[in-house]
């Protein structure tokens, strides 16, 4: 650090994403992207816009908006496009979270929410999950506290249904329930339908997963309209232009063409299905999963011995050095070919 940084933030530990490595080619299967390309409307979306990028993007994202208050039902002023869903997240913790309003979320969860109560000095409380990585409704229910709760969860795959969420959000009447879906599309149910029944739900997407977009960025908020209000002017007091204009057209596109995706998330769905019964053929332990990856572990190697041996073979995987699942493994679904290779490799490693 330098002389200069703020004291404020002198502890703060960062998030730490997934390995993107440049050294060789990689099966690479640590950091849940789509193992699909976009769809074809979307390259010529992006080339459409890049004899004007001399131009500022749309502060409002009209377009784009309207494409996705169409898609899921819900009004315009109910939407709120970001860079990614980690900024909406971010604008949440903001917003909604304060010494009166402490964040909640589960103990094992997506690593940028401690981050994102550490950098703003918000208090926190983590609940913690059940031993078989499992979010028991109750231990949710009635909490003073501003919720945020993956579902389905990462790393572990799991998810609550839509009765169970509305009785979690009909449970906090007093505080934003922020449930964040960044892997919905592969085979949970969608809180998206409840936002007209509370007004204190925030539901979360992104189409870097199951929309093959990781690259471009993009992702939106869906809640009441004045929930969206006070994000709007967190974003209009930080970044007003957060979705380029390739972005934005990329965003429309794929919505325009939402079947090809929808297709593919059944396509991974299907892989992900074929996997797990092969790696419980090798004697692992698989928690079930409603999204693109697998949470695994097997009493033969340990989680950071394999994801190694695994890295030495040329396959990335994620590895969570922490004490309740430093003996597992995420492992994102790829094609069946990619996800052979991976089987070929843990087998060959079990024989040694």
């Amino acid at each position: 650090m330098s002389r200069f940084f703020s004291e404020k933030f002198n502890r703060l530990t960062p998030y730490t994403p997934g390995e993107q490595p440049q050294d060789k080619q990689y099966v690479k299967l640590n950091t849940n992207e789509s193992p699909y390309p976009p769809s074809p409307g979307v390259a010529a979306a992006v080339a459409a816009e890049a004899d004007r990028l001399q131009l500022y993007s749309d502060p409002e994202c009209k377009a784009l908006t309207r494409a996705v208050a169409g898609r899921y039902g819900v009004q315009p002023e109910q939407v709120i496009l970001v860079n990614g869903s980690d900024e909406v997240l971010n604008f949440a913790f903001m917003a909604f979270c304060d010494q009166k309003h402490p964040a909640v979320f589960p103990d094992i969860t997506y690593g940028f929410y401690k981050v994102f109560a550490e950098l703003h000095g918000i208090p926190y409380r983590e609940i913690p999950l059940q031993p078989d990585l499992g979010i028991a409704l109750e231990d949710l229910l009635g909490l003073e506290g501003t919720l945020f709760l993956a579902n389905p969860n990462a790393p572990t795959g799991r998810a609550l249904n839509l009765t169970e969420l509305d009785a979690l959000i009909s449970s906090n009447p007093n505080n934003v329930v922020v449930i964040d879906e960044a892997y919905v599309d592969f085979g949970a149910e969608s809180a998206v339908e409840l936002v007209d029944k509370y007004d204190n739900l925030l539901v979360t997407q992104t189409f870097s997963k199951s929309r093959s977009l990781a690259g471009a960025r993009l992702g939106f908020g869906i809640g009441s309209a004045a929930l969206i209000r006070d994000l709007q002017t967190i974003r209009n007091s930080t970044n007003p232009y957060n979705v380029n204009r390739m972005t934005a057209a990329a965003g429309v596109a794929a919505l325009a063409e939402d079947a090809y995706y929808m297709a593919n998330c059944r396509r991974i769905a299907e892989t992900r299905q074929w996997t797990t019964e092969r790696l419980e053929a090798l004697g692992f332990t698989v928690v079930p999963s409603l999204t693109n990856f697998l949470f695994a572990g097997s009493p033969a190697i340990g989680g950071k011995e394999l994801y190694l041996a695994l890295k030495e073979r040329g396959i990335l995987v994620r590895h969570f050095d922490k004490p309740r699942i430093r003996g597992l493994v995420r492992i994102t679904i790829g094609t069946p070919e990619q996800m052979q290779i991976l089987l070929d490799a843990i087998t060959s490693i079990l024989e040694e």
